[in-house]
């Protein structure tokens, strides 16, 4: 029964942590707070049935729900009092995308959502939250969108500033940098909301211009179908997939870190399920898209839960409190809320790994900048577009320049290594080895035609063998399959002779329909470098015997004729 009571005590600490989020996320979107209260209920508990994973806590997201916000502002159309069934209309979309793909097999698209890219666009939804926070924790009506937009309008409107409302944000946030800091037991935002109820009950907050939660429903979340209300169908269906795109990315990565951490496997295509179950439970009982939760997920493991019972119990615990604390919540300060906001955002930008790809690639870094600054120039909705587009981008580039490396011999030493990185290293007499690190596809025949010009302009005059290592070649196309012929050909005319070495199979194959192994002749298709080698030095001695035999039959004819040259003469003198 230990694992019984670890799990329903993870289930409280879970439901504490949750709580603070659950009520301030919902926010960002412009929703009702009882909306967030309902994201951290239903879908637990979909989660528990049909989510893989024994610790992953599923719930309201920074990320995903700024996206959602962005979805929900590009609706002109849409009446405010009807974002909450618009919000889980998305929901019910999003877990139907997340089903769709998992029976696509689409678990791979995690895959391309690098590192740098994931690392930069979460920081740039930082930012964009943090802005977003500016009206919150002031009281000031700011209508700017972007960046810098939004806090000159703050400085212009300095006098409008409630102080009291700015003072207690500050102190909210120091209240849960201090306890981060101290490691207390209790998390900081648990601490933020008690301490918040507690001032606003004995100081009367809402009295003195602080604004404040307001009535939340105490009915527990029903089963309902959500409307469309005034959203365009192409609205719902486009907003949801970038909903799907982010809240995908940011529940494998928490899904991927925990499971690291844990010693166990993740499985995308599983957590699929798990995802698309949990986002559907949502839409159904008028919450909006969740995702895995960090947050949370760490409360989890660190207090030892072992199964989804903890989710299950967390969400029962967070029932109990829409019914009987709901008056305790209605007092609570919104600028509290701001400072629990703003302390997530922050949470969102890791500045230690921006820094360790600076050190590591400036290429990568640019795209992170890219993937960072596209949801605030362009919106969050275009800027998730963006961020994917660079992660293709990234991967095209990559693969349309494949580096390439010519081999030589080390003396004394078996094996083929590369001249640039052995300096002791010397190319084989004759023959010019070249490897080839990448697929030759459509989109990098032209670049590798002119990589093997290069190399054949740049070979000694001796030479009369240019040899692909093709190990690291694992596809060709039709095109590149042309452009090896006419590379063959101009070789050709060099007095070069094109062979390969380390062909894959299917790569052979497709090489021989295209008739490029009949144009250079099987005997120039070698298992492996060694076995060119041998074939080298064997059509060398061959041609050098062959070359002395002709010289050595010159010779002879010569000294024939001169003999025959000596015995006419006397006769013709006689």
């Amino acid at each position: 029964m230990s694992w019984l009571t670890a799990d329903l005590a993870a289930g409280l600490a879970i439901a504490a942590v949750g709580l603070p989020s659950a009520i301030a996320y919902p926010a960002i979107a412009g929703l009702p707070p009882q909306t967030g209260l309902y994201a951290s209920i239903a879908p637990l508990v979909a989660y528990a049935i049909f989510g893989p994973s024994r610790q992953l806590i599923v719930g309201p997201d920074a990320a995903t729900i700024t996206v959602m916000a962005a979805v929900l502002g590009a609706m002109p159309a849409l009446p405010v009092a009807d974002r909450a069934s618009v919000s889980a209309l998305l929901a019910l979309v999003v877990g139907g995308y997340y089903f769709g793909a998992r029976l696509l097999g689409l678990g791979v698209l995690s895959t391309f959502l690098s590192r740098p890219i994931l690392l930069g666009f979460f920081a740039g939804i930082s930012l964009s939250i943090l802005v977003g926070q500016l009206k919150r924790v002031t009281g000031v009506d700011i209508e700017a969108d972007g960046l810098i937009p939004p806090v000159a309008e703050l400085l212009a409107k300095a006098g409008q500033i409630h102080w009291l409302s700015l003072a207690l944000a500050l102190a909210m946030f120091g209240v849960q940098q201090g306890a981060q800091s101290l490691r207390l037991p209790v998390p900081g935002p648990v601490i933020v909301v008690v301490l918040s109820v507690v001032l606003s009950a004995l100081l009367d907050l809402r009295g003195l211009g602080v604004a404040v939660v307001g009535d939340i429903p105490s009915s527990v979340p029903t089963l309902s179908l959500p409307r469309a209300a005034g959203a365009g169908l192409d609205e719902i269906l486009l907003g949801s997939a970038a909903i799907f795109l982010v809240s995908f990315a940011a529940g494998v990565v928490t899904a991927r870190s925990f499971g690291e951490r844990g010693g166990y496997p993740v499985d995308p295509d599983r957590e699929m399920i798990g995802f698309g179950a949990a986002n559907i439970a949502a839409g159904l009982f008028s919450a909006f898209p969740i995702t895995a939760s960090d947050s949370r997920t760490a409360v989890n493991a660190s207090v030892g839960g072992r199964s989804q019972l903890a989710g299950a119990a967390a969400a029962a615990t967070l029932l109990l409190v829409i019914i009987y604390l709901q008056p305790a919540l209605a007092i609570l300060p919104i600028p509290a809320l701001g400072a629990i906001l703003i302390a997530a955002a922050l949470s969102l930008i890791d500045v230690a790994a921006l820094r360790e790809i600076w050190r590591i690639s400036r290429v990568e870094f640019a795209f992170a900048m890219i993937a960072l600054f596209a949801p605030i120039s362009l919106g969050v909705l275009n800027g998730v577009l963006v961020a994917v587009g660079a992660t293709f981008a990234y991967l095209l580039h990559k693969m349309m320049y494949p580096r390439d490396a010519l081999l030589g011999r080390v003396p004394g030493r078996e094996g083929f290594y590369k001249l640039h990185r052995r300096p002791d290293a010397r190319g084989v007499p004759g023959m010019t080895i070249v490897l080839i690190q990448g697929d030759l596809l459509f989109f990098n025949a032209d670049h590798e035609h002119a990589r093997l010009t290069a190399i054949a302009d740049a070979a000694p005059s001796d030479v009369r063998w240019l040899l692909i290592d093709a190990s690291a070649v694992t596809q060709v196309d039709s095109t590149a399959a042309a452009m090896l012929h006419e590379a063959r050909d101009e070789l050709e005319a060099r007095g070069v002779a094109l062979g390969f070495a380390e062909l894959h199979a299917d790569v052979y194959s497709l090489l021989d329909r295209a008739g490029l192994i009949a144009a250079i002749g099987r005997d120039m298709i070698f298992e492996d470098l060694d076995d060119a080698l041998r074939a080298f030095e064997i059509k060398n001695n061959e041609g050098r015997h062959e070359q002395e035999a002709q010289e050595d039959r010159a010779l002879r004819k010569t000294g024939d004729v001169q003999s025959g040259r000596s015995e006419e003469s006397p006769r013709q003198g006689l």
